[in-house]
């Protein structure tokens, strides 16, 4: 069955979602997305062919061409999640983000695939692009069920929850059952512990992503007072960030916090490379994680490149690629749950 499937990933970002289809089995024949430094870890890591271009000048048509010859057609897709999310900094456009999710609508309905796939932030579920897309799926006879989906129930060392929507010609597409429970979880122990200890603005002689970003003298002393699972709270006034000090600053804790070695991470972000940006502190040394360990917490194998080797390395620059990445193991929950489905249903 699984040689008569084919996928195409759209927002494809670095590979994540599509990385996670191939490991679970479902096979992927493209990924399209509009930013260029995708192709390398994409290509690399992945049997399926980056196409550099914006959903919004694809047609059906376009589409046609992977899934020649299959039976079953999957479209897949996480549409950027920026104008729903609290996170990013990235767009101050939310409508022309939000028409994103209409051309997704639109590929549906110009090639109807037999399957259909989309993952995003919980909070696109309160806007009404999310029920126009909805709406659209049920007008063309679709059967569909959106998950909310934590993804500590699925063995990702990370506290991150998103929305799953799955949707098919043939029937309810069921999510597999999770496979943790929370005396289960995956910490942050288990995903990063065993790389070699770095300095802040170090980088590893063995691997070229295990490097992290340097800290101030300011930050060096905030970080070193700083208690795994704690916050700016227990540090000695002088300290203290004026920021911190007003009103408006003192409800967010979580800055400038370390992560804690046997409970998940907390979600890894575009800018999980700063100290100040989060609780991206590293449990036991003194700076932020690396981006090899951002890496590992998204699930992503310990060996996936997302730079050739002649290209120099940016924090800000692959902080992106992994922070804005489907979880590779989401990606295989998604694709065994397509594949459990066809199975019954074929």
């Amino acid at each position: 069955m699984v040689s008569s499937i084919s996928t195409v990933d759209l927002f494809c970002g670095a590979g994540g979602l599509t990385h996670g289809f191939e490991q679970a089995g479902l096979p992927v024949k493209a990924g399209y997305d509009i930013d260029r430094a995708c192709k390398f870890p994409y290509e690399h890591n992945n049997k399926a062919k980056f196409i550099l271009q914006d959903v919004e000048h694809l047609s059906g048509s376009d589409l046609a061409k992977h899934f020649s010859g299959s039976s079953i057609r999957v479209l897949a897709g996480c549409a950027p999640c920026q104008p729903f999310s609290s996170y990013s900094r990235r767009y101050n456009d939310k409508e022309s983000k939000w028409k994103l999710c209409r051309d997704f609508a639109r590929l549906v309905e110009e090639c109807e695939p037999e399957i259909i796939s989309m993952e995003n932030v919980l909070q696109l579920k309160h806007h009404p692009v999310f029920h126009e897309f909805i709406d659209k799926l049920e007008n063309l006879n679709y059967f569909l069920e959106s998950y909310e989906v934590n993804c500590l129930d699925y063995g990702i060392p990370q506290s991150r929850k998103r929305l799953v929507l799955l949707a098919s010609k043939f029937g309810k597409v069921n999510l597999i059952p999770r496979t943790h429970d929370a005396e289960r979880y995956e910490t942050v122990r288990k995903a990063i512990e065993h790389l070699e200890p770095l300095s802040a603005g170090q980088k590893s002689k063995i691997d070229r992503l295990h490097l992290c970003s340097k800290l101030s003298h300011l930050n060096l002393c905030r970080i070193r007072a700083s208690k795994p699972g704690g916050t700016w709270r227990d540090w000695p006034k002088e300290l203290i960030a004026e920021c911190h000090t007003k009103k408006s600053g003192k409800t967010y804790p979580g800055v400038y916090g370390r992560m804690e070695w046997d409970r998940p991470s907390p979600t890894i972000t575009t800018q999980c490379f700063g100290f100040g940006n989060g609780r991206f502190g590293h449990p036991e040394q003194d700076r932020a994680i690396s981006l090899r360990e951002a890496a590992l917490l998204q699930s992503f194998p310990a060996n996936y490149e997302f730079v050739a080797p002649d290209e120099a390395l940016g924090l800000s620059h692959i902080g992106r690629l992994i922070g804005n990445a489907v979880p590779v193991k989401l990606g295989e929950v998604i694709a065994q749950s397509i594949l459990n489905h066809l199975e019954v249903v074929c």
